[in-house]
């Protein structure tokens, strides 16, 4: 096997005693790969402390995979394209972990007389450790084939769970008393409730009472202890939730069933609303499985085109709630088309200006840099060619979008293109507000109200918006 083609070596071609070995170096992919493709998700094999703690070396399904390279020895060398499996019998002698260099060999014991050939197997560490052998049958090609090789398809496998600290941290902390705005429909009433179930939220459910629970007895949603306000239709529902926040019995808003534009006209209103002095934003929060921590943009669902200052206020806000999330000094990169400033592109003189704003104190607790394009504003390799030395370039923990239009599509690409799971609130107001969508899934919705009481929270010790 060599070059650009595989071939094969026929049966009578075959001799007594002929070999074949692979090297490969185990790898967390190859790990990751095993589980998925064998469905085998025994922690022995998928999680390396739970292995540790059990007193097992390493971690890995090592019977596939060991079995695995031998299968590649007989289908692409010896024989090679053409054979046909019969059997094999294999022991495992030592565990492997992820670093482990494994040669796997065979070695030709036997011909048969119905185009049988008999293989002894076997795999050794880079210690010279056997690690498995065993005895394979094939059998052999009659003729001489040569193709073209097939490269592997380039297969990419995320480690990380950028949710799972906040999952943890919300933990240790009691729910948060939460006024959920007209839930008459499967997805706004069974989030809500599944969020009490995790003990993340004490929901208020605020609507139509004989509707709530006639969408609770159709989907089998439990409001055991619930309490409901029965109110007639989803205005109403958005005012009273509102009310319950300036009462102080609620300190999160949840949409449920009804327009967003709704919910926001409620708690805008000037006079009974829970407007601040600042500009409400959006904040889409997203763990991308090809960024290396969580990736926070904004604005992608309320402010349509905002001026200066209404960035201002969305930068704010999203460096707010990227210090409850975790980080100290959040790295805010201002997007544009390009990563110099063009007085024809409006969207570049913003990002100066909101730069020179961070530096005279206008906005607080990040370190922010632009215009960036999107290339540089997370990509390192990018940022060097470009030659832009900055503390944000390629690292950004928030993208601020020019506009409602580029935040929403970047947003949508990660999660629909790159597999992101995407959370968010709306931030500006007294307390964190939840949009739900229809097309969020279960583990979204989750993350979105943990996010919410984290804020919540945190809030509690610095009412930094009121």
């Amino acid at each position: 096997m060599s070059g650009d083609f595989i071939e094969n070596r026929t049966y009578d071609e075959i001799e007594i005693g002929q070999t074949a070995e692979v090297q490969r170096t185990l790898t967390l992919d190859d790990v990751a790969l095993f589980g998925k493709v064998s469905g085998d998700l025994n922690p022995t094999h998928m999680d390396e402390a739970w292995a540790r703690e059990q007193g097992a070396k390493g971690v890995v399904g090592h019977s596939l995979w060991t079995t695995g390279l031998i299968s590649s020895l007989l289908a692409n060398v010896l024989p090679g394209p053409g054979t046909l499996y019969r059997s094999q019998t294999a022991r495992f002698l030592r565990t492997i972990e992820p670093g482990d260099e494994i040669t796997a060999r065979i070695r030709v014991r036997e011909k048969r007389e119905d185009r049988g050939v008999v293989f002894d197997c076997e795999a050794i560490n880079d210690r010279g450790e056997a690690v498995m052998d065993g005895v394979a049958e094939v059998m052999a090609p009659l003729e001489r084939i040569r193709i073209r090789r097939i490269e592997a398809p380039s297969v990419w496998v995320d480690h990380t769970d950028s949710f799972a600290p906040l999952f943890a941290q919300v933990e240790a902390l009691e729910p948060v008393p939460t006024a959920v705005v007209h839930p008459v429909d499967e997805v706004s009433l069974k989030g809500a409730m599944e969020a009490a179930q995790d003990g993340f939220i004490i929901p208020i459910l605020v609507g139509p009472e004989a509707r709530i629970r006639e969408v609770a007895a159709q989907f089998g949603v439990d409001l055991d202890g619930t309490e409901i306000i029965d109110v007639a239709h989803s205005h109403a529902a958005a005012e009273r939730a509102v009310a319950l926040i300036r009462e102080g019995r609620a300190e999160i808003l949840m949409k449920g069933s009804l327009h967003t534009d709704e919910v926001l006209a409620a708690a805008l209103d000037k006079v009974n609303g829970i407007r601040t002095a600042r500009r409400i934003s959006h904040v889409f929060v997203l763990d991308v499985p090809t960024y290396p921590k969580l990736l926070l943009i904004s604005d992608a669902a309320v402010n349509i085109a905002p001026d200066l200052d209404a960035k201002a206020d969305i930068c704010q806000n999203a460096i707010d709630l990227a210090h409850t999330l975790g980080v100290a000094r959040p790295k805010v990169a201002i997007l544009s088309a390009v990563e110099t400033v063009r007085p024809k592109i409006q969207s570049t003189l913003d990002a100066a200006a909101l730069c020179k704003m961070a530096d005279r104190g206008q906005i607080e607790g990040g370190v922010l840099d632009g215009p960036l394009a999107m290339d540089n504003a997370i990509s390192p390799e990018a940022a060097r060619i470009k030659k832009i030395e900055s503390e944000v370039a390629g690292v950004a923990d928030i993208l601020i979008a020019p506009d409602l239009e580029a935040g929403n599509i970047l947003a949508k690409q990660l999660i629909f293109l790159a597999n992101a799971e995407a959370a968010g609130i709306v931030l500006g107001a007294r307390v964190p507000i939840i949009l739900t969508s229809r097309a969020d899934s279960v583990r979204t919705r989750r993350a979105s109200a943990v996010i919410a009481v984290l804020h919540a929270h945190a809030l509690r010790q610095s009412p930094k918006v009121l």
